[in-house]
């Protein structure tokens, strides 16, 4: 009877403060003894028996209730100490979240410590391509929850890469894979936040319990904790302590560790000794896998709508900076098309999306790319297009060409023009020798990446 109620009291717990609440606070409880109104519950810290008293007691107690087992207090206890009775919760109210500190993005978590992840975010959903095929690969490997070889995966990227998809992909297949293993998926503003609150709270043991005793530790861009000098400490800590305790720890940021600035050295350090790997940004045929794999979802959910050829490659090739600008524009354009009543066609698709279309017309001049490629490799400009071929030239004469035809909408003829009159097919050979070397060459990646970001920013 008394495993009956507690059954009943975990199942409407579950139900109403959501399944990752429920893995973090109330999984790991044992109901030990429920005798004379004094229910005795078991739990394998005192920190997480004081938090679940002060923040679910009063609805844990009226539950007994309903499943027909009056409680008028409850006693949580550690296996390795006697049971240390708590207030009567009849004195002592909830402790209410302290919602108005709380960034936006926690508010409907309440005081989890971890951010809620997104169901559409799984390996299943991912498109993979040139572009971001090791990182795929290397998060693959930590969802297996095995024994790896690096340790943190530090993914970095551009917005709308993939960056969080993959996060929350591998914390979906771990916890799929091994439902007891500890995963802790947050940002780096949520860790942050969390601190800050335990210290203010007086709780900064609780946090450090919390944290440490995690088996995957997954924190999302962590760019936010540079110049925090406080958050940083005890970030090192925390990742020092996992690490002796040979937990996997997974970072993404939005550059490479080297990249973000005021961030301490010896975290930077810690960051770099594992594996670091970039998602470069789309290329066309990664953009129009993904856009052909949203289509097909949104072919079976609008039945009898037409898409016209021509259209997913029109949007791959003019929409080429954001993954979520690219998907949100082709749900825009099948919701008009469904209420309009009216096939997707090339006409539709630019009437519908003008906006879109208007603000990623690519606005880079092949002038601008020349003069930003020679300051960078300190070259003269009249060397960039003239005739000279040494290698110190001619490298970063292909970087040149490489970004023109990813930034700029010229045909390959007139690039060719601009750069001495050379012809389309030379500068074909360019951009190919600019991929190949992309795939081995990380410093040539980098160069890259912040050239772009120099030429859009």
């Amino acid at each position: 009877m008394t495993e009956d109620s507690w059954g009943q009291v975990r199942d409407e717990l579950l139900k109403s403060i959501g399944k990752n609440n429920f893995l973090t606070w109330i999984e790991p409880l044992k109901l030990a003894e429920l005798k004379e109104g004094i229910a005795r519950i078991e739990t394998p810290t005192s920190f997480l028996g004081e938090w679940v008293s002060r923040n679910f007691g009063d609805q844990i107690r009226q539950l007994f209730k309903k499943a027909g087992q009056p409680v008028d207090r409850l006693e949580f206890y550690t296996p390795k100490s006697r049971p240390v009775p708590l207030k009567d919760l009849t004195e002592r109210p909830a402790k209410a979240p302290k919602a108005k500190a709380e960034p936006a993005r926690e508010k409907e978590e309440g005081s989890l410590p971890g951010a809620p992840l997104d169901s559409r975010f799984t390996f299943d959903s991912f498109v993979v391509g040139k572009p971001n095929e090791l990182a795929h690969a290397a998060a693959r490997r930590v969802a297996e929850g095995g024994q790896v070889t690096f340790n943190p995966l530090f993914l970095y990227g551009g917005v709308g890469l993939g960056k969080t998809h993959l996060m929350h992909a591998i914390a979906h297949e771990l916890r799929t894979r091994q439902p007891n293993l500890r995963v802790l998926y947050l940002s780096a503003e949520q860790f942050m936040y969390r601190f800050v609150q335990a210290l203010r709270d007086k709780e900064i043991m609780g946090f450090k319990e919390i944290f440490r005793s995690v088996d995957v530790l997954m924190v999302d861009d962590v760019q936010f904790i540079a110049g925090k000098d406080s958050t940083q400490e005890e970030f090192f800590h925390t990742f020092n302590a996992l690490v002796d305790q040979h937990k996997q720890i997974v970072i993404s940021a939005d550059r490479a560790p080297g990249e973000i600035k005021d961030l301490e050295e010896r975290i930077r350090s810690r960051l770099q000794c594992g594996l670091v790997v970039d998602l470069h940004p789309t290329d066309y045929e990664l953009r129009l896998g993904i856009l052909q794999q949203k289509a097909d979802f949104y072919k079976n959910q609008y039945q009898g709508l037409r898409l016209a050829d021509g259209v997913l490659e029109f949007l791959a090739h003019r929409i080429t900076t954001n993954v979520r600008v690219l998907e949100g524009a082709l749900t825009r354009l099948f919701a008009f098309a469904s209420l309009v009543g009216r096939e997707i066609t090339l006409d539709l698709a630019q009437d519908c999306l003008a906006d879109i279309l208007r603000a990623s017309d690519r606005k880079v001049s092949i002038e601008e790319i020349q003069r930003k490629v020679s300051e960078h490799y300190s070259i003269r400009l009249s060397d960039m297009i003239g005739p000279k071929r040494n290698r110190t030239i001619a490298r970063p004469r292909q970087v040149a060409m490489y970004l023109c035809k990813q930034l700029t909408s010229r045909s390959l003829p007139e690039i060719g023009r601009r750069f001495g009159g050379r012809d389309h097919t030379t500068i074909m050979h360019g951009i190919r020798k600019i991929e190949e070397l992309m795939q081995s060459d990380a410093q040539l990646r980098e160069d890259l990446d912040l050239l772009r970001r120099l030429l859009e920013g």
